[in-house]
C-alpha cells in the first residue's frame, strides 16, 4: 500500500458518522463511539462551547 492518492480514494466508502441518539444529528462517530456534535459517549453534560455561537450585538 502506497501513501498519497491511492489510499486517499479508499476513505470515501466507509459511513463514518451516523445518527446520534442524543441529539439527533448525523455526528456520532461509529467506531470512536462518541457524538462530535453534543459529546454522547464520551460525557454525561452536553458539549458546548462559548466559541460555538456567535456574540450578539447590542445595538
Amino acid at each position: 500500500m502506497s501513501k498519497g492518492t491511492p489510499s486517499l480514494g479508499k476513505k470515501g466508502r466507509k459511513i463514518v458518522h451516523i445518527k446520534c441518539r442524543r441529539c439527533g444529528r448525523v455526528s456520532f462517530h461509529r467506531r470512536k463511539g462518541y457524538c462530535a456534535a453534543c459529546g454522547f459517549g464520551r460525557t454525561r453534560k452536553l458539549r458546548s462551547h462559548s466559541w460555538i455561537n456567535k456574540k450578539k450585538s447590542r445595538n
